[in-house]
Parts: structure tokens; C-alpha cells; sequence
């Protein structure tokens, strides 16, 4: 593969549109079957209160959004959640929890037993529950497990804009615990939320320079929910989610890209575009997590317009790995930083949710 500079990262981003896609386009068609699309569905096995600060998420326990907050699913309901996605066209599954990173205990072998059970209907299996250690990797590579998503969000320079509570640093080992356990990496961005052209150059090059590069990368668009601190920022033109596709296409051609959150504001025109661009990959169903989403029968009647073609699941057996003792002890007193400085949009976020909050209980 190509290595590519931050500089020429932006030349090939700002490239007139049309000669852009064709060259991504190009791109695609020389390491994918342009007319494949994998069908993937997310579930919020549990959702909210999660400790973090991060200004685009309405699961932050800090603000206050109109999500319906619960604890870590039954297994059963999961797998139900699984084969009912399976009946619809999905071939992957990924399962989200609002933690800040995995806690060894019940609930951590609670979504074990749900990657094994998921793994067993021959779905692809991807988890993003925050960051992970190589052990805890492990033993989810041990489970059945073929992808850890953990999205690096932006670039290392707009991120302290963006969160606080974690550091950049801590993103970049959780993929390098991920990777040594043999695990596929999953790992993308958001654009939107007030970065430049060079904040997603800069996030590309981050991952473009990972060794090897991401199997996956998701693209999302913004999507403002009320009470984050990103409320405020406008929709992002169609326009800039299509060159973001092709851009990363092109540095990454071997990657699976994912056309992720924010389809709900594209036109099938829109997103016509993006899979002509370079994505094989969308998420289905009508919630992405927290945020609205296409349904099935949108997206079937999209598909058989444009001729695409959902992909089966082919079966990748991850492998056994033994987990050495030395490194889980090494791992139990593991600590993840906390950066010292504050983000003032998010503290704004912060107090405005608890003044409603005491506004409700008064009231």
C-alpha cells in the first residue's frame, strides 16, 4: 500500500468532485466487488450513563438527552435482537456499550457469552464497549469475535475539542491491544462537529500510519442531538461525506469503508454516490445506537434500485488464544489518563443538564 502525507491526504481530498470519485471509484474496483454491500446492525446492549465528556454523544451520563437509559441487555434478548437482524439481510452484528472501557466481572462475561452465541449464527461479530486491554481483547478474540470498533474520532489536534476525559493516546492502545490479539481493527470518525479539512486529513493519516491498516474504517456525519454540546452545528453537506468516502478509499484501498451515521439526512442520490465512491458497508435499521437511521424496507428498496447486493457471511474462525497469567496480572492496576484541561462547550452542556434536572424534580 501507499503511504501518504497529511499534505497529500488534503490535495487528494480537494480534488474537483467528479474526477475524485472516479478515481476512488477506480480504487474500488480493483480490490472490491463494487456491486457487494455487507449489511450491518447495531445494538445498544447497554445504553447510557457513560462517564465520559465527549461533546457528539447524547449517552453521556453529564448531559441531559431524551434517550431511554438501561442496563446490559439479557442475553436472550440479544440473540433475539441477532436473529431478527439475520432474518432482515444483516450479516454483522456490532454490539455498543456506554462504558468508559471493559471492567473484568459479571457483565464483561455476560457480552462473552453474547459474542459466542452471536458468532454460533455465523454473523460477523464486532464490539465497541470503550477501551480494552490486551487480555480483555483476547478473550473476546477467544469468544468469537472478529472486529473491535474503537473510533479515533478526529485528529489527534481537534480531539482536545471534543472530549476531555480521555486522552488521544488512549484510542491508539486499545487498537494496539486489539491488534495483538489478533482481532480485526475497526476504526473511523465523525466529521461535522466544527473540525477544518485538515482535522479529517490528520485523522486519516493517523490511521492510514497503523500496521497494518484498519480492516475497517465507518464514516460517520453528525448527527446534533439535543442537550450535547454539539446541539448547534449544522448538518454536514452530502457533498463533504462523499469526498471523506472517497478520500479514505483511496489512502486505504484495501479497507472495508462504512457508510455510517447520518444516512438519514442523504437522498438515495446522496448516497448513490458514496458506494460509487468506495463504501461496501452500511448499518441498517432504524436506530444506530441512540440516533435515527433508514429502516430495512428503505434501504432493500435503495439496493434493488442501484442493482447492489447485500453479502453473505463467510466464515472466519478468529482462532483459539491462550491468555498468559503474567499479563492478566500485569493488567488488573491498568489505569487510563485523564487529561487536565476543560472543554468549554462541554461544561456549558454540563450545568444546562443540571439545571433541568433540578427543574424536573422540583417541578
Amino acid at each position: 500500500m501507499s503511504t501518504y502525507t497529511k499534505e497529500e491526504i488534503i490535495e487528494i481530498y480537494n480534488k474537483p468532485l467528479m474526477e475524485l470519485i472516479f478515481e476512488a471509484a477506480q480504487v474500488h474496483r480493483k480490490y472490491h466487488d463494487p456491486s457487494k454491500v455487507q449489511v450491518s446492525t447495531l445494538i445498544s446492549i447497554k445504553t447510557g450513563g457513560c462517564p465520559e465528556d465527549c461533546g457528539y454523544c447524547p449517552q453521556a451520563a453529564r448531559y441531559h438527552t431524551q434517550i431511554d437509559k438501561n442496563e446490559l441487555l439479557p442475553y436472550e434478548t440479544v440473540l433475539n435482537l441477532a436473529k431478527r437482524a439475520k432474518d432482515n439481510g444483516s450479516s454483522r452484528v456490532c454490539m455498543g456499550a456506554a462504558w468508559r472501557n471493559v471492567k473484568e466481572g459479571e457483565d464483561f462475561e455476560s457480552v462473552l457469552k453474547m459474542v459466542s452465541g452471536i458468532s454460533d449464527l455465523n454473523m460477523e461479530v464486532c464490539c465497541t464497549l470503550g477501551m480494552v486491554t490486551e487480555s480483555q481483547a483476547t478473550r473476546l478474540a477467544e469468544a468469537g469475535l472478529h472486529y473491535y470498533n474503537h473510533n479515533l474520532d478526529t485528529s489527534e489536534e481537534y480531539y482536545k475539542e471534543v472530549i476531555s476525559t480521555r486522552g488521544y493516546e488512549d484510542r491508539l492502545e486499545t487498537l494496539d491491544n486489539v491488534r495483538k490479539s489478533a482481532l480485526k481493527v475497526c476504526s473511523g470518525g465523525i466529521i461535522g462537529m466544527g473540525e477544518k479539512v485538515e482535522d479529517r486529513a490528520g485523522m486519516l493519516l493517523s490511521l492510514s500510519k497503523l500496521d497494518p491498516q484498519p480492516e475497517s474504517v465507518p464514516i460517520n456525519a453528525l448527527v446534533a442531538v439535543e442537550g450535547t454540546p454539539l446541539e448547534e452545528q449544522t448538518i454536514v453537506p452530502v457533498w463533504d461525506v462523499v469526498r471523506m468516502i472517497a478520500t479514505t478509499r483511496i489512502v486505504m484501498p484495501k479497507t472495508t469503508v462504512r457508510l455510517s451515521a447520518g444516512r438519514t439526512e442523504m437522498s438515495t442520490e446522496g448516497q448513490a454516490l458514496c458506494f460509487m465512491a468506495g463504501a461496501s458497508s452500511i448499518f441498517a435499521g432504524e436506530k444506530l445506537l441512540t440516533t435515527p437511521n433508514p429502516g430495512e424496507d428503505k434501504d432493500a428498496e435503495m439496493f434493488s434500485l442501484l442493482g447492489l447486493i447485500p453479502t453473505e457471511k463467510k466464515k472466519d474462525n478468529t482462532g483459539k488464544f491462550k491468555i498468559r497469567k503474567s499479563l492478566v496480572e500485569a493488567e488488573t492496576s491498568k489505569k487510563w489518563s485523564r487529561p487536565g484541561h476543560t472543554i468549554e462547550r462541554n461544561l456549558q452542556a454540563t450545568e444546562k443538564a443540571k439545571e433541568i434536572r433540578k427543574s424536573l424534580k422540583e417541578g
